[in-house]
């Protein structure tokens, strides 16, 4: 079992759902701490409710990135987790700090990577036009919303689809694909070569691109 330290600025809805996935023992995790760069970001309530250690660093204390990415890592390394997962973490991080967590840092992003990284996703696929949307779980780098992929899930855009409703679709299947993606990663699964993800696992049982039966046909 690995240590897990999940880093949030909101809600956290899915930190919730790897919350509940290592309560049911569906992973085989142990999360050591929540840490979030808010003090009112309402995850926190939610993972103390389920009896997991948080913290607050809140990033407008301090006078840069690099003193604010320093203090963060400190109080990550006090959870000594095997794994660092950004559950909506509003907040570029420096290349130090990504290094430092190189390999066992990943991210869920609400598109399908490469394409519409930063913000505002829903959005630009609706203005684009794209009639399949989704998201994905990656390693983090350096470069923003560029890292190797494990898994993405993908979802149809329909025409009377507004951010609203795209956005539910989407989120749904991120709840879906985190805990698979953590999984996998607790089981020695995963491995990085070459900058790409190679997954120890039966393709036709864990695909790496999940389509929902709504958007397969």
């Amino acid at each position: 079992m690995i240590s897990l330290v999940i880093l949030i600025s909101g809600r956290g809805s899915n930190m919730a759902a790897l919350l509940d996935a290592a309560g049911r023992g569906d992973l085989p995790v142990r999360i050591a701490g929540v840490v979030a760069n808010r003090p009112d970001a309402a995850g926190l309530a939610t993972a103390a409710a389920a009896g997991v250690p948080t913290c607050v660093v809140d990033h407008r204390a301090f006078a840069g990135r690099a003193e604010f990415d320093a203090a963060l890592a400190e109080a990550i390394d006090a959870c000594a987790p095997d794994l660092v997962v950004l559950a909506g973490f509003m907040r570029i991080l420096g290349e130090a700090f990504v290094q430092r967590y190189a390999g066992r840092l990943l991210n869920i992003h609400p598109s399908l990577l490469p394409a519409f990284p930063g913000l505002h996703t829903h959005r630009r696929a609706l203005a684009e036009g794209v009639r399949i949307h989704g998201c994905s779980v990656h390693f983090v780098t350096a470069d923003l919303d560029h890292g190797p992929i494990v898994v993405q899930a993908a979802v149809p855009v329909l025409d009377s689809d507004d951010e609203e409703t795209l956005a539910a679709r989407v989120i749904a299947q991120e709840h879906r694909i985190y805990p698979l993606a953590v999984r996998w990663f607790a089981e020695g699964r995963l491995q990085l070569r070459q900058g790409r993800v190679v997954c120890a696992v039966e393709q036709a049982a864990h695909p790496w691109l999940i389509v929902p039966a709504s958007a397969a046909g």
